[in-house]
C-alpha cells in the first residue's frame, strides 16, 4: 500500500494575494491547486486555443507577479511562491 505524502498534506499558509482566489487558509497544497483550478473554471480563464495556458484576471495577475499569462507548469512554481 502506497504510503500518502505527509509534505504535500501539511497545511499551508497562503499569501493574502493567493486568499483572494482560493479562500483563507491554512490549507494543503492539494487543496490549494483544487481551489485555484475551480477559480480558474469559474471564470473561464483556460485559453481555448492552448487549454495548458491561463489567462489571468486581476487577482490572478497579482498571484502570478503580474504575468497576463502562464503555463499550467508555471503556474504550480509561482503559486508555490504564495505559501509558506
Amino acid at each position: 500500500m502506497a504510503k500518502s505524502n505527509s509534505a504535500f498534506m501539511k497545511p499551508m499558509n497562503i499569501s493574502p494575494e493567493l486568499a483572494e482566489v482560493v479562500g483563507k487558509g491554512p490549507m494543503p497544497r492539494s487543496e490549494v491547486v483544487k481551489e485555484l483550478w475551480a477559480y480558474i473554471k469559474k471564470h473561464d480563464l483556460q485559453d481555448p486555443k492552448n487549454k495548458r495556458n491561463i489567462n489571468a484576471d486581476e487577482k490572478l495577475k497579482k498571484v502570478f507577479g503580474g504575468k497576463g499569462t502562464v503555463s499550467m507548469f508555471e503556474m504550480t512554481k509561482l503559486v508555490s511562491a504564495h505559501l509558506s
